[in-house]
């Protein structure tokens, strides 16, 4: 957050954002929208703004609920606590998303899931790559972020 802070008015950058840290990029969205040309979500959690427990069958959240463990998303708490995505600001940035078809962390359906729910600008996908396509198949991932960097930077 240090680094979007320390950035003149006009400039702007492209985050990227693997597995869990597409709840980071996604926090720097929300307090930084104007600094941010673009967001990359490479098989990462994309949280939608809209999606609410309260949305989700009674029977569902229950399930959902028994199988949550503890984790610290952010590593601040102040940080975890007071921020809520809106429309206003996480809404108003580009959003990419990657898909890697072969990822057994977040599965390709949980993938579309998110893609579903919150949609992005733009969805690429990398057939045979697993969790880290940037070891898997790196060149693949290369070529789409240089795409992306040559779209909306």
């Amino acid at each position: 957050m240090e680094f979007l802070l320390s950035l003149a008015e006009e400039e702007q950058v492209i985050l990227v954002g693997h597995s869990f840290g597409g709840l980071c990029i996604s926090v720097a969205m929300e307090l930084f929208p104007t600094k941010i040309a673009a967001a990359v979500f490479v098989s990462a959690w994309l949280p939608s703004p809209d999606l609410n427990y309260l949305d989700l069958l009674q029977e569902d959240l229950t399930l959902a609920l028994s199988l949550l463990r503890p984790f610290p998303i952010f590593g601040d708490e102040d940080l975890q606590e007071n921020t809520q995505l809106t429309r206003d600001n996480y809404g108003i940035v580009a959003k990419v998303y990657i898909v890697c078809e072969q990822d057994k962390l977040f599965k390709h359906d949980f993938q579309l899931f998110m893609i579903e729910r919150n949609p992005p600008n733009d969805v690429k996908v990398i057939a045979g790559a697993d969790h880290m396509s940037m070891f898997s198949k790196p060149q693949e991932l290369f070529s789409y972020l240089q795409e992306i960097t040559d779209t909306y930077y």
